[in-house]
């Protein structure tokens, strides 16, 4: 599923699509079109113009024209992004590894020939004019401790639901909230005003580099725990076998033994 990691790499995958004429727009699934936009709308928009900048904020990638709009693309659960027939990452957890043109929902072609693609088996991605940006909390990437401490406030919360609110702390996923909780050793479940100065200090700096760590590997799937994420499966710090259980409405895996 696309979190921050995967988003980061779509990001750095659409920058070899800026500066391009945008010469043919074709959404042939209309659902996937979001806030009243319709095809032809769409076309009217882009045909013609060029993207400038390439940002993303959480799971959200921005895409800036040369006239000052934005487009906004989500990924939902399966969603891809590929450029010029390159995909920005190469595997999701939970989607089919197939590639098949019938899933692409929006195609962007460019004067010279190339194109932009959104590929998404299940429909859960969407596309928009104009993202209501400020809706969106700070991106978990660069968020400062004071930042995380303000979020976390003193809130009876789990943990994990808390990072993983998108109007307070952005691009944080499913995944990305276990590795990140596995790696600092704390429960999901524990309220999220309940952590110690030094707890804060040290969920702080494991978010950070995991969301780092994972960026690097290629995808929020690729964390430590993920193997173990699975009936019968085992801590791989200590053994332990994992808990299994619904936190913030999301399966969750944690370790008994050293996530406290």
């Amino acid at each position: 599923m696309p979190e921050l990691p995967e988003v980061e790499a779509y990001r750095c995958l659409a920058e070899s699509a800026l500066h391009r004429r945008v010469v043919e727009v074709d959404a042939p699934d209309e659902w996937f079109l979001k806030g009243g936009l319709t095809p032809s709308h769409l076309g009217a928009v882009l045909v013609g113009r060029a993207f400038v900048a390439a940002r993303r904020i959480g799971k959200l990638l921005l895409l800036d024209t040369d006239d000052g709009v934005t487009l906004g693309l989500r990924f939902g659960m399966t969603g891809r992004l590929l450029v010029d027939g390159t995909a920005g990452v190469d595997e999701l957890e939970y989607s089919s590894v197939r590639d098949e043109p019938a899933w692409d929902r929006v195609t962007l072609r460019f004067g010279d020939g190339g194109d932009l693609r959104i590929r998404d088996p299940r429909r859960l991605g969407g596309v928009v004019l104009a993202p209501e940006e400020n809706r969106l909390g700070v991106d978990a990437r660069t968020v400062t401790l004071g930042g995380l401490a303000t979020l976390l406030g003193a809130s009876g919360a789990p943990l994990k639901a808390r990072l993983m609110d998108q109007a307070r702390l952005a691009g944080v996923g499913n995944l990305l909230a276990d590795e990140t909780l596995f790696r600092a050793g704390l429960d999901p479940a524990r309220p999220a005003g309940g952590l110690s100065p030094a707890e804060l200090r040290r969920l702080h700096r494991t978010l950070r580099a995991t969301v780092e760590s994972l960026i690097e590997r290629g995808g929020s799937h690729l964390g430590d725990l993920q193997a173990a994420r699975r009936p019968g499966g085992s801590c791989p710090r200590d053994g332990t076998p994992l808990v299994r259980r619904t936190i913030g409405g999301r399966t969750t895996w944690s370790c008994p033994r050293h996530q406290r």
